[in-house]
């Protein structure tokens, strides 16, 4: 018998959002009109830049695309580094009624033709040093694409993103409804093509409040600094929405997320609030200097998500620099951190417990509750979940049930309401906090002549973190090697996104499969179970 039905979280926080609202006007607008247009907003490099620079620059690039012929509800697609240019197009297109949708910056030409003609964007503002993967594309693939707004590039064919700035910075934001659509986020598909997860107006107001500041207790006097992009659900809560909630400051760094890349931020900007992932949190552990470790004294709080974090690398971040990591779970459709652990209250290996404002279920394959510590399928309910996904209705029936949404995830929860992982529902992969594709992994390695056919599983490193590895079986000719094995995998790098290359690559002479000729991916994963890593 299940020891409950649902689990609410205790005396859950109150989010009233008015019908007429805005989420650019209270995020910006808001601040100087309560007298913190004067505060720093972004720093990124060194340029510092006030709310109100943000509320001019903004309404610029609002008037900017209105006179690119954006209307109201229309998509502009966001492929931007994490840049002021970033913040000036996300508010800018929100505040004239448009839905943003920020875009993985990691992909490849052929995923952005794939989001461009799904999203139906008319407008693309891109990174400069973006623009190779999306002019790849011919424009006659691209038949809703109209203008490409490039940062400081101007041609015949594309628009200067400071041209956009040339607009007077005077806007009124549109009259919007709490419930229109205010951005998408893409989430990847187990078939490989991902899916526009529709957030509304009032969704991200939620998790400011639910999250942000009920656990985070986030304050003006913070400084945000995010190694996961604003691309990512995750990021975006964390270096932007977050911040500018409360008129904090948000570190933005657009470049890679390295060590020495991270350390040098850290140390120079003394963020209060650290946001990363696990696969970076091993890397910053293993990375040291000869003289005197890293100052990290700043730091009043570190969280993670994106996938599990083992205990030993929350012990080994904890013991050297002493402070303490809050790991939880979230997802793109439920836009940030919804089960977490609390300051003070960690258990390690644990996602914690409920954020306030947020229910769930651990529920069996006939849909009934099990009893704590089974595992089940984690089921939430929370006012942040998106509306569904664009155009794809069959896909939002399975996923969304009323108040309800599948994450996907199994679980099993302690008697104490602390949440476990215990693994995936599918097949998908999460890779350094990104969701991965096995079909798209094996797909791509079957273009290669010497490939018949591959079989794609999760495989825990030496920090128990998982990362893609595959099982390959050789065409007629070829033959077992590790040149070979390198082939493949800078084959995969070269056709599909750096993240999803394979890191073990393992030649078999045929792959376990059912009778209907599917592969038996789980019989893959007790193969490498076994093997050493």
């Amino acid at each position: 018998m299940a020891t409950t039905v649902e689990r609410p979280s205790p005396a859950p926080p109150v989010v009233s959002v008015p019908d007429r609202f805005n989420i650019a006007d209270y995020l910006v607008d808001r601040h100087l009109r309560e007298g913190r247009g004067g505060r720093t907003a972004i720093i990124c490099g060194d340029e510092s830049i006030t709310y109100a620079q943000v509320a001019d620059r903004s309404n610029q690039l609002a008037n900017g695309l209105r006179s690119l012929g954006v209307r109201r509800e229309e998509r502009v697609l966001l492929l931007l580094l994490d840049t002021p240019a970033f913040v000036y197009s996300f508010f800018g297109a929100q505040k004239m009624g448009a839905v943003p949708i920020p875009t993985n910056t990691l992909l490849k030409s052929q995923d952005y033709r794939y989001l461009l003609n799904d999203s139906r964007a008319r407008v693309a503002i891109v990174s400069e040093a973006l623009l190779p993967q999306l002019a790849a594309t011919p424009r006659r693939e691209l038949p809703y694409l109209e203008h490409i707004v490039v940062d400081d590039v101007a041609s015949s064919d594309l628009v200067g993103f400071s041209r956009l700035l040339d607009f007077p910075s005077e806007l009124e934001a549109e009259e919007t409804s709490k419930d229109d659509a205010a951005f998408w986020l893409y989430s990847s598909g187990t078939t490989g093509f991902p899916k526009g997860a529709v957030h509304l107006h009032h969704d991200i107001v939620h998790t400011v409040i639910c999250y942000a500041q009920e656990v985070l207790g986030i304050t003006e006097a913070d400084r945000t600094f995010s190694v996961a992009k604003l691309f990512f659900a995750y990021g975006l809560g964390n270096a932007l929405t977050f911040p500018f909630a409360v008129g904090a400051t948000t570190i933005l760094w657009p470049g890679p997320p390295t060590p020495p890349n991270v350390y040098a931020q850290i140390e120079r900007y003394k963020p209060t609030l650290f946001y990363s992932v696990p696969t970076n949190y091993g890397q910053l552990l293993a990375h040291r200097r000869e003289s005197a470790d890293f100052d990290l004294g700043s730091i009043r709080q570190a969280v993670s998500a994106g996938e599990a974090l083992p205990k030993a690398l929350y012990d080994r971040f904890k013991e050297r620099f002493g402070v303490e990591i809050l790991d939880g779970i979230g997802s793109t459709e439920i836009l940030h951190i919804f089960i977490s652990n609390r300051p003070g209250r960690v258990r390690p290996g644990s996602a914690g417990q409920l954020v306030p404002g947020y229910e769930a279920r651990i529920v069996d394959e006939s849909g009934a509750d099990v009893a704590d510590g089974t595992v089940g399928n984690l089921l939430i309910k929370g006012d942040s979940t998106c509306a569904y996904y664009w155009n794809k209705h069959e896909r939002t029936k399975s996923t969304i049930e009323g108040h309800w949404i599948r994450t996907g995830d199994k679980f099993y929860r302690d008697p104490d309401g602390y949440y476990w992982y215990a693994g995936r529902a599918d097949d998908m992969l999460k890779v350094g906090g990104i969701w991965v594709s096995p079909v798209e992994i094996e797909n791509t390695l079957v273009e290669h002549p010497a490939v018949q056919e591959a079989g794609v599983i999760g495989r825990r490193d030496a920090d128990s973190l998982e990362k893609p590895m595959a099982y390959v079986v050789l065409a007629a000719g070829s033959s077992p090697s590790p040149e070979l094995a390198r082939e493949l995998q800078d084959f995969v790098r070269s056709k599909i996104a750096e993240y999803k290359r394979p890191r073990w690559i393992e030649f078999v002479e045929a792959l376990p499969k059912t009778a209907t000729g599917k592969t038996q991916r789980f019989k893959l994963r007790e193969t490498a179970a076994s093997e050493p890593v």
